[in-house]
């Protein structure tokens, strides 16, 4: 029997394997998460989200009409995500405020120093999108006015002179962490020093409050 006309071992058959709707939506999300929030939104095509998802152009575009569309969705996971952790962090200190607050710095210092930490997501796209009318742009207001009411409501509940005040110093140095976390780099002198601002910032508030609550009653 020659080689030609032995029976040859038959390849195997690759299965197709069918991806529903919401499986393939996830897949999507996925891979937009990984890659926009490693190399940036503007940086990343359709063509590559669609490859590391592991579906077709078809799927990407049956889900989400546009490049736009996608980016929206992946900030609102991400939101939803950031609403989370800092919810987590609260509740590591339950009924005390001022602690609560440091605890979310305690927390995001910590995940800022992962090797893998690229800041935060909606301050990078805010710097991708010029244009504040971008639904992109719509979604990082929605965040960060998200964080400004939370912290108010426990600057006010930690007995802050100036709840308003305080909350808007803490927002700043929440940005200045997500910056920080880029430049010095992880586990840096600045990044740590994070809780203990934030920490002085309440207590000076607080103890500023204590003061004209005393001075009220001696007039």
């Amino acid at each position: 029997m020659t080689r030609s006309s032995a029976v040859q071992p038959k390849a195997p058959v690759r299965r197709q394997v069918r991806t529903d709707g919401a499986t393939a939506q996830e897949q999507l999300l996925d891979a937009a998460q990984a890659l926009f929030y490693r190399e940036g939104v503007r940086a990343v095509g359709v063509d590559a989200v669609v490859e590391r998802a592991g579906v077709n152009k078809m799927s990407l575009y049956r889900r989400f009409a546009s490049k736009d569309e996608l980016v929206v969705a992946y900030l609102e996971r991400m939101d939803d995500r950031f609403r989370q952790r800092l919810e987590a962090s609260f509740d590591k200190q339950p009924g005390e405020p001022a602690k609560q607050l440091v605890q979310a710095f305690d927390d995001l210092v910590e995940r800022a120093s992962a090797p893998d930490y690229r800041g935060c997501p909606f301050v990078n796209v805010s710097c991708e999108f010029g244009d504040p009318a971008h639904p992109a742009r719509q979604l990082v207001e929605r965040n960060k006015q998200y964080v400004m009411t939370r912290f108010i409501e426990k600057c006010q509940a930690a007995g802050a002179e100036d709840a308003v005040e305080l909350a808007e110093s803490l927002a700043l140095l929440l940005d200045g962490v997500y910056a920080t976390s880029q430049t010095y780099g992880p586990g840096s002198g600045p990044l740590r020093a994070a809780s203990r601002l934030a920490r002085t910032l309440i207590e000076a508030a607080s103890m500023r409050s204590t003061a004209c609550q005393g001075n009220q009653e001696n007039s």
